[in-house]
């Protein structure tokens, strides 16, 4: 599927909140409790809350389409707005869906490839992910490619020796 990325603005907040919610939903609603559930979905995608993010410079978020239609969105930070690791050679990944039917189509490695463009034209060492017992399966894609720990998915653009928690770790872009 040839997709194409286009680069979210304050226009497109209400395409944005309806996306992150559904696309969050159909991935977790079954594992939570549902009103926890809710009320994380109310605040976490809320309208003021995705404009915060949308405003804030060191943080980008992207449409995708395929065939003309939106089939999911990522979102990048840099420097301070990382959730994590913060530092100025890494870019962080710190959303990526696609909707249900359009999964198995080879769009997640499509998305991961262009933030890896982005973070290199933007001279990054590394692009990274919080992972999970949840976020590790839909990565299977990325296999041989990636570096897996108990807290980050690391995505190396080069060879890097980088502190993770309390142990140095040497990736090699593969």
């Amino acid at each position: 599927m040839k997709i194409e990325f286009q680069k979210c603005g304050e226009e497109h907040l209400d395409t944005l909140v309806e996306i992150s919610k559904a696309t969050f939903i159909a991935a977790f609603k079954d594992q939570n409790n549902p009103d926890d559930f809710d009320r994380y979905i109310s605040q976490a995608f809320s309208r003021q809350r995705l404009y915060t993010e949308l405003m804030n410079p060191e943080s980008v978020f992207y449409f995708v389409f395929g065939k003309g239609e939106l089939v999911g969105y990522f979102k990048l930070n840099t420097n301070d707005a990382q959730t994590d690791i913060k530092l100025p050679e890494s870019m962080e990944l710190e959303r990526i869906y696609v909707l249900h039917n359009f999964q198995g189509n080879g769009l997640g490695e499509m998305i991961v490839e262009k933030a890896k463009k982005m973070a290199k034209d933007l001279k990054k060492s590394f692009l990274w992910l919080g992972s999970g017992k949840r976020t590790k399966g839909p990565f299977s894609f990325m296999k041989g490619k990636i570096s897996i720990s108990s807290e980050h998915i690391l995505i190396t653009l080069g060879m890097i020796n980088r502190p993770i928690g309390s142990c140095v770790q040497t990736f090699k872009n593969k």
